[in-house]
């Protein structure tokens, strides 16, 4: 076997080095080291891919290169040992076929006015000139979208539960050093729940809970008119014909309320950041949405163009996934001239893709027309993964980060609490922005209506 070049530097120490600055680790490995990296887990080496033609062979190669579920069993329990990411061969094509049907354009728009609606519900609810923090008011917005569309829960106490259990849960992913520390200490025990993963345990228990309840309660209330992915699964049938079990409702609900709630979400605090910085990209995107008139139809502002390119660099420049999913070699091949024995896993590096300069001039600069001037292939562009491990949920994330930053833009004038430059914090599988951008708003739009109260109250 002969190996790409790497560090020799301990995992442990790989670890620090990345938490502490990912972006400026990635960004030191990849100048050193070219477009193909191996980093060493104990005995296991990972090669990394940041080469189109690279990320290409590893999607698309699946006879010697396989995406195994249990390469993703580090999200188990957040995701439950049947959800969607554990799955493999013909019984995840079935499920990935089942949570598509989810996301088709009939249902994208029923669910586009709805959107707009909780957008401007809880930002209109933010007081004049009150500093907030961005993230959280667009975390409040997509968990509810995400439990709405997944679950068809718009309203009571259980909805209330299941969103704040979710946005616990997505808390513990953004820890601060105290936490890290404490789970260093204590590592994966549970000593209860003043212990960090005894805390995790309670609350997945809580969820797991609630959620089984539901899926229960619907399956015994059969209602053929619900168009939500809960109603789907109740409905929907295995690879052998018969129903999915309660508990395979329950997990694969999980997967999809978290990408909605969490990587939505960031997209979003992103864009409302270089949006607000950039008073170019602000100026010329609120021009493109002020022709469409006061009420566009949710699918008209899914298609325009420079909306679509602002999304696609925010993507771009600091992507919510910063790896796709790991595949494993599974019988001897050549990548990129060298020769991978089975055992090796494989990554493709999303995040080191996007800072190529061979396709992405001056990778720092936040540049939208770069997407209005060129089409990227998704070996080139790929901020959902690819492959059979791709998103589900990709286009509904872009229409809804779309419409979110649509009804903002039209109706709200914001800005920046501060010109300090927003740094990325790593959690999980994501880079949020470390201070959750920090934004104020100066007031409802004039052009838009001529009253500006004290406070937004809009509803």
């Amino acid at each position: 076997m002969q190996l790409p070049p790497g560090p020799k530097t301990p995992s442990w120490l790989i670890g620090l080095q990345f938490e502490t600055n990912p972006f400026g680790y990635m960004d030191a490995i990849s100048k050193r080291y070219g477009d193909i990296v191996t980093l060493m887990y104990g005995s296991t080496p990972i090669v990394y891919v940041s080469n189109p033609s690279g990320i290409k062979e590893i999607f698309t190669n699946t006879k010697e290169i396989i995406a195994k579920g249990d390469l993703n069993r580090d999200f188990v329990l957040g995701t439950g040992e049947k959800g969607v990411l554990q799955l493999d061969g013909l019984i995840h094509r079935n499920r990935r076929k089942i949570l598509m049907q989810t996301f088709h354009g009939a249902r994208m728009q029923a669910c586009g006015k709805r959107i707009c609606e909780l957008t401007e519900n809880i930002i209109g609810q933010q007081t004049v000139a009150k500093p907030f923090i961005a993230y959280s008011k667009i975390e409040d917005i997509t968990l509810k979208v995400g439990i709405e569309v997944v679950m068809g829960l718009d309203k009571g106490e259980r909805h209330e539960k299941i969103k704040h259990l979710f946005t616990s849960v997505l808390r513990l992913n953004v820890q601060s050093l105290i936490d890290k520390i404490l789970l260093t200490i204590f590592g994966e025990r549970d000593l209860g729940r003043w212990s960090p993963h005894g805390y995790f345990l309670h609350l997945r228990q809580e969820l797991f809970q609630l959620l089984s309840t539901e899926v229960e309660e619907r399956r015994n209330q059969l209602d053929f008119s619900r168009t939500d992915m809960l109603t789907d699964l109740i409905f929907a049938e295995d690879e052998t014909g018969q129903p999915l079990s309660n508990d395979e409702v329950r997990d694969l609900l999980l997967s999809p309320i978290f990408a909605a709630g969490d990587a939505s979400g960031t997209a979003i605090a992103w864009a409302l950041y270089w949006i607000h910085r950039l008073p170019a990209v602000r100026s010329r995107l609120l021009s493109e949405l002020d022709s469409f008139g006061e009420n566009p139809d949710p699918m008209s502002i899914f298609t325009l163009p420079y909306l679509s390119a602002v999304c696609n660099e925010a993507l771009r420049i600091y992507p919510t996934q910063l790896f796709a999913f790991p595949r494993l070699v599974e019988f001897p091949i050549k990548l990129m001239g060298y020769d991978l024995s089975p055992g090796t896993i494989l990554i493709a590096n999303i995040y080191s893709t996007h800072q190529r300069e061979d396709l992405y001039s001056q990778p720092k600069e936040f540049q939208p027309e770069r997407f209005l001037e060129k089409q990227y292939s998704p070996y080139e562009f790929l901020p959902f993964g690819g492959g059979s491990r791709v998103c589900i949920g990709g286009t509904f994330a872009l229409f809804e980060m779309k419409l979110i930053l649509a009804t903002i833009l039209s109706r709200y004038e914001l800005e920046l609490v501060s010109q300090r430059p927003e740094r990325p914090k790593f959690g999980g599988l994501i880079c949020y922005p470390a201070s959750g951008v920090k934004m104020v708003v100066r007031g409802v739009r004039q052009n838009k209506v001529q009253s500006q109260p004290s406070v937004l109250g809009l509803v």
